[in-house]
């Protein structure tokens, strides 16, 4: 299988200003991850604020005001502003039926603004990941995945439970796949990996040692390499000739618990479903047959 590097064209809708600032986080100073967590955590009570009231809310400088700005690709401060406060009008018509929520779970919340506050990122989640997912990449692991002799998924923790998932859907079309929840047994099978394979990382950081560990491996044994993460600048896409980028809302309360994984899981359902259509017939086949076997299977009441 040929190696195949797939940058962001010119046809991949632009991230958002609020999922930059997501993608970011990780390489930002003190001072600017103070800036965006304000920002995020208040798009349009931010975007009111002037450059001096925003540097005293945030504890810094206008200086840094000015280079978080300029960080994001704006000249001007007040075009940041702009753009945040269209991101916030966008959020609230998406979210119309919604509760008023925002925020991390709080020591006071009754359980309905658990769920409200859950419900309201999950959808954002999932809305921010449809504009940040580069469609050509997601074009050409389907390519990959569906010519593959093998494909090897790995995972750690929440990431863990999403690539069994997309495991055992593709097994469901007859596809040779495997998912490892242990990194030496994930490492030792991505060694024996060939440029006929894939080999699919998912990380939300992008920055979990063992899983770039894995991806380095299988990349240096020819295999196809995949990464799955909400951060693509990070180690784990360098190892990956494809990434396949998520936007969640992950907060301090629910890290890696939920955000990540909604997201994550719908870019596998995007890989999966593209896989089966991509031999639609012998794919729909093989899932009849398994739901037989599962059904005749089943314990009679």
């Amino acid at each position: 299988m040929a190696r195949e590097v797939v940058m962001a064209s010119a046809g991949t809708p632009a991230r958002t200003v609020l999922v930059r600032m997501r993608a970011l986080l990780p390489e930002l100073t003190p001072a600017e991850q103070r800036l965006a967590a304000q920002f995020l955590g208040d798009p349009a009570g931010s975007a009111a604020l002037s450059v001096a009231d925003l540097a005293v809310r945030c504890e810094t400088s206008t200086a840094s005001v000015v280079r978080f700005s300029r960080r994001l690709g704006y000249d001007r401060y007040r075009d940041l502003r702009l753009d945040v406060a269209r991101e916030a009008a966008r959020e609230t018509l998406e979210t119309g039926g919604a509760p008023a929520v925002s925020g991390d779970i709080d020591r006071d919340d009754s359980l309905a603004d658990i769920v409200a506050k859950v419900s309201l990122a999950e959808t954002l989640s999932i809305s921010d990941t449809v504009s940040a997912l580069d469609v050509d990449a997601l074009a050409v692991a389907v390519a990959a995945v569906a010519r593959a002799r093998r494909v090897e998924v790995f995972g750690v923790g929440a990431s863990a439970v999403v690539g069994l998932d997309l495991q055992r859907k593709l097994v469901r079309i007859g596809r040779t796949a495997l998912a490892w929840s242990d990194s030496h047994a994930a490492w030792t099978s991505g060694a024996t990996l060939d440029r006929d394979c894939v080999a699919i990382a998912i990380s939300h950081s992008g920055a979990t040692a063992d899983t770039i560990e894995f991806l380095a491996i299988a990349r240096a044994s020819g295999a196809t390499t995949v990464a799955i993460t909400n951060h693509g600048g990070s180690a784990l896409a360098g190892e990956a000739d494809l990434v396949l980028t998520t936007a969640a809302r992950e907060t301090s309360f629910r890290s890696g618990a939920l955000g990540s994984r909604i997201a994550q899981l719908m870019v596998v359902d995007c890989l999966f479903i593209g896989v089966a259509q991509a031999s639609y017939d012998s794919s729909m086949d093989a899932l009849r047959r398994t739901y037989t076997a599962v059904h005749r299977a089943r314990p009679q009441a």
